[in-house]
């Protein structure tokens, strides 16, 4: 298990820290996911929350920790949450501070199963979230259902768009939905900092990406915000 930080740039603060699947030898996410299928679905999802929870319980983490979950793998959202909530209370980790993390690369067209997840979830203290958000089309149908507490800005859409005016009247259309539904947003996968100069103009101020942090094995990376920050 890697982290990752989404920063606060208006505070200079760190958000939280989202956990990020990797095999024992360091292998990336979409090479232990390849080999994740409906026989191991559930047991991969359940083991990578209590992972996810009793190491950052371990490496002191102060802020939100982010979890993507696969909602294919919950049957039914009240009984599939009972592990998380006791690996919570056993290390004591605020369930306040926990986000989820609905990723678009998990495709369903389940859309009321997917808003009786999140309705769940948030009824039990958790914050949830949409990942890449203007990857595909699926993730809009759940958007008339239900509104994320926090919506995250998909990398592909973001990048060079300093450079591209189309870019940046799409993430412009974007921000706006996720302003009028009163969701958080998160600008991801920034790598530049004229990326991050020109998201800050349109009124980002959540981030995550290389520009700030590279994921770390089992350890909060510490921010570079110098690097990041020096032309914004």
């Amino acid at each position: 298990m890697a982290f990752q930080p989404i920063v606060d740039v208006a505070q200079r603060t760190v958000f939280g820290y989202e956990a990020l699947v990797r095999g024992l030898q360091g292998e990336d996410a979409s090479s232990i996911l390849s080999q994740v299928g409906p026989r191991n679905r559930y047991a991969f999802d359940q083991a990578c929350r209590v992972r996810a929870i009793e190491l950052a319980s371990t490496l002191g983490l102060q802020s939100m920790l982010s979890i993507n979950f696969l909602p294919n793998a919950v049957y039914r959202a009240e009984a599939c949450i009972r592990l998380t909530l006791a690996t919570a209370e056993k290390c004591r980790f605020p369930l306040e501070r926990i986000m989820f993390e609905l990723t678009e690369d998990e495709r369903t067209s389940d859309v009321p199963h997917l808003v009786s997840i999140f309705s769940e979830y948030r009824k039990r203290g958790f914050i949830t979230a949409i990942d890449d958000f203007g990857a595909g089309f699926s993730n809009f149908g759940l958007l008339v259902d239900f509104a994320p507490d926090v919506i995250k800005i998909d990398m592909h859409l973001l990048r060079n768009i300093h450079l591209d005016a189309r870019r940046r009247t799409i993430a412009q259309g974007l921000l706006a939905i996720c302003h009028g539904l009163g969701s958080r947003v998160i600008a991801e996968g920034v790598e530049q900092p004229d990326e991050v100069k020109v998201l800050r103009d349109m009124g980002v101020t959540l981030f995550q990406g290389y520009v700030f942090a590279r994921p770390a094995l089992a350890a909060l990376p510490p921010v570079d915000w110098s690097g990041a920050l020096g032309k914004a």
